[in-house]
């Protein structure tokens, strides 16, 4: 049976979602199975995919959805709201 995990998360970074915090979601993103997806706004995209992430135009501050579907769902959430806490690794 597919679990589905839900919750929202914050934009630290100063700059927003730009291209390098994007491909470190997407990098984490990636190592699950679980299909998951970003909100914000009116869109809905999938975390996996960078131009997706980008279309995104998240700045600092944003509050960002993430739903997961599949058997590593929880997993997968757990680790995506670990890096945004993190700053997405990225030091300016």
């Amino acid at each position: 049976m597919s679990k589905k995990t839900k919750t929202v998360f914050s934009i630290l970074n100063d700059k927003g979602l730009h291209t390098r915090p994007s491909t470190e979601l997407v990098k984490c993103a990636a190592k699950f199975n679980a299909h998951i997806e970003l909100s914000y706004r009116n869109y809905v995209v999938n975390a996996k995919s960078l131009l997706g992430i980008l279309m995104l135009g998240a700045e600092k501050g944003a509050k960002i959805g993430i739903e997961a579907v599949g058997a590593d769902a929880e997993k997968a959430v757990s680790a995506l709201l670990d890096l945004a806490r993190s700053g997405f690794n990225i030091k300016y």
